[in-house]
Parts: structure tokens; C-alpha cells; sequence
């Protein structure tokens, strides 16, 4: 087990501001849109980037203590010596080396004799499932079999924390279960910071997550928690949900535009308070017109675009978005621009305090 890792930091030139607490064997999922500054917190981390001011700690240990601040030590400890393993998109492995001496470069560098570098090597290849590949090289491995060989050289150097940027982005989709199910057991009770764009990794890799936006942190908690009731708009479109702000008004949300939307509350809301509507695009209907049996949600909008989104289609208005089969979108020979009815039960709204 590791110590808690902390991360408080500016990086002007990036506009990141960003702090980030990992606690003892604990996954985090760094979520956010590109150039958000994820991968500048992952640099920070591990130590190819300096702050301008701000500290990084693994524990009792200061990583890093940047600026000019009063009682600022300006420590600075190299990438090699902080006991931080980054597993990039890309498996960069030694083309030269075999995947047991890729393996084993980290313990020889770190001062292993060659025999004990092997040995661990040999474990860690086993441990990935890529025992029997030990004695080829890079070009001789499919993408997947690349990448495993990069989580055993990542692991098998025993770090501290294991940072992870887009593990699977760069792997087929027939490929990237089969790794995602590897990263699930390694990373399990192990401290480990996840940078991804899949709400599936997101789901079952990481214990929590935040939401990094602008370089800052604007959501954190639990993951179910915040894939289930995300109060940002990248979080809500990360988690495939519509998100509707507002002000809690005569049990419902009242919208800027001064229409109510009727839900559950979560918690107690009083009258007035900041509060967010979370509507899965499944629960929303479309119609041409007021539907039948005046359901309690029922409000116009106008469609700005229609997508594929599996088997249905996505339809996409200026207030939420609706999914719905491609039978009855002919059927209402929906277009851009359209004016619809969207219908909502009230159950399927979950309000919660923004």
C-alpha cells in the first residue's frame, strides 16, 4: 500500500490551477475536454513539468515546492526518484529490446543485477499474460500485446503511483477489453491518477472522479455519484445525460426562461436554491405536438441536430436531447430547425442542489 498523493499547483502558461488529492490505494479518473489540462497535471506529477508555484507530496515525502512564496523550499526531486510510474497512450517500448529486457530496463536502471531484473521481469510478463512472448521484440507484438508489456514495465518497478493517460485510445475495440480488464486487476487497492475519454474506463477503474475544466477542478466525488448526477456540463455529457440549471421554485426547477421543469428532489431543496436537472436522453419523447394525457413535463423546443447514437437517434434540441428509433424520427420526419414537444415524467427528473 502507498501513501496519499497530493497535487497543488499553478502552471501559468497553461492556465492550470488545479488541486488534486489521491488517497491510499485509490483510483482517480481525471475527466475533462481537450486541453482542459489533464495531461499538464499528470507532467506535474511526475515530474516532467515544473509548476510556477505550488507543491506535489507523496506522503510525507515533498515532491515539489515551487515559487517564491514565503517559507517555499524549492524542492525539486527528478522524475527517476519519485517512486511515480506514468503508462502512456502509447506502449513506447525499446524497439532493440525484447519484451523481458523492456521490462527489465527500469530495475536495471534503478540498480537490479541483471539476474534479479530478469527474475522480477519474468513475474511482472507473467502476471500481464505475456509470459510466453518474453523474447520478442516490439514489432513483432500486435497493439494490445504492446501495451501489456508496458503496464509490466510501468508495475514492475513497484511505484508508489501509477499514473495513466488514454491507455486504451490508441488499441482496436476488439483489443481494448481485454487490456481495460488487465488495468482493473493491477490497479486495484494500488494509488492510481486514470486520464480518460471513455465513460466505460471511467466506471470500472476509478473509485472517484473529477472533472478538470479551464485547469480547474470543477466536480469531484464518488464516481456512481458523479456519472449518475454530474452538476458540470462536461460531466453531464461525459455521463450521456441532459443537464438543466436553475433556481428550486414551487417544488420544480424554474429555467432562466422562467419555465418550470417538475422532479424528484434528492435531497431537501428550499425555495430559491441553486439546483440542477439531471434527464436521461431514453426518458425524453418527441412529439409534433402537446401530447395526450398532459404529462407533467411537457415543453417546446427546437431540434438543432439529429445524430446516430447506437441503434437509436440522437435528437438534439435547444433544451435537451432525446433518444429515439430511426422509425420515429421518419415517422415525424424530423429536421433541423423543427419545432417539437418534449415530454418528460416527473420521476425521471432528478433534482439536486447545483
Amino acid at each position: 500500500m502507498s501513501p496519499t498523493f497530493s497535487l497543488d499547483i499553478t502552471v501559468r502558461r497553461r492556465d492550470v490551477d488545479a488541486h488534486v488529492t489521491v488517497d491510499d490505494g485509490e483510483t482517480l479518473a481525471l475527466l475533462g475536454p481537450n486541453g482542459a489540462g489533464k495531461s499538464t497535471i499528470l507532467a506535474a506529477a511526475a515530474g516532467l513539468l515544473r509548476p510556477d508555484t505550488g507543491t506535489v507530496r507523496l506522503g510525507d515525502r515533498l515532491l515539489s515546492d515551487a515559487g517564491d512564496a514565503v517559507g517555499s523550499t524549492r524542492t525539486w526531486v527528478p522524475p527517476h526518484a519519485r517512486g511515480i510510474a506514468l503508462l502512456a497512450q502509447d506502449a513506447r517500448l525499446f524497439p532493440h529490446l525484447s519484451a523481458l529486457d523492456n521490462v527489465a530496463f527500469g530495475l536495471r536502471a534503478g540498480g537490479a543485477s541483471r539476474r534479479d531484473a530478469a527474475q522480477r521481469a519474468g513475474r511482472w510478463l507473467k502476471e500481464v499474460g505475456m509470459a510466453a512472448y518474453a523474447g520478442r521484440r516490439p514489432r513483432e507484438l500486435s497493439g494490445g500485446q504492446a501495451q501489456k508489456v508496458a503496464i509490466g514495465r510501468a508495475l514492475a518497478v513497484e511505484p508508489a503511483v501509477l499514473l495513466i493517460d488514454e491507455p486504451l485510445s490508441a488499441l482496436d475495440v476488439e483489443v481494448a477489453p481485454d487490456v481495460r480488464d488487465l488495468l482493473r486487476r493491477v490497479t486495484h487497492e494500488r494509488t492510481t491518477i486514470l486520464v480518460t475519454h471513455d465513460v466505460l474506463d471511467a466506471a470500472l477503474l476509478a473509485d472517484r472522479v473529477a472533472v478538470i475544466h479551464g485547469g480547474r477542478v470543477v466536480e469531484e466525488g464518488e464516481t456512481s455519484l458523479v456519472l449518475s448526477r454530474p452538476t458540470s456540463d462536461f460531466g453531464a455529457r461525459f455521463a450521456g445525460l441532459n443537464l438543466i440549471r436553475g433556481v428550486a421554485a414551487e417544488g420544480a426547477l424554474r429555467m432562466p426562461d422562467g419555465r418550470l421543469l417538475h422532479g424528484v428532489a434528492d435531497s431537501a431543496v428550499d425555495e430559491g436554491d441553486a439546483v440542477a436537472a439531471v434527464v436521461a436522453p431514453s426518458a425524453v419523447s418527441v412529439h409534433l405536438d402537446a401530447p395526450h394525457g398532459s404529462p407533467r413535463n411537457s415543453l417546446a423546443a427546437t431540434v438543432v441536430d439529429l445524430e446516430p447514437h447506437g441503434h437509436l437517434v440522437r435528437v438534439r434540441t435547444d433544451l435537451l436531447s432525446a433518444d429515439i428509433t430511426p422509425a420515429a424520427v421518419a415517422d415525424l420526419r424530423l429536421a433541423r430547425g423543427d419545432r417539437v414537444v418534449l415530454a418528460v415524467k416527473a420521476t425521471e427528473v432528478h433534482l439536486h442542489r447545483a
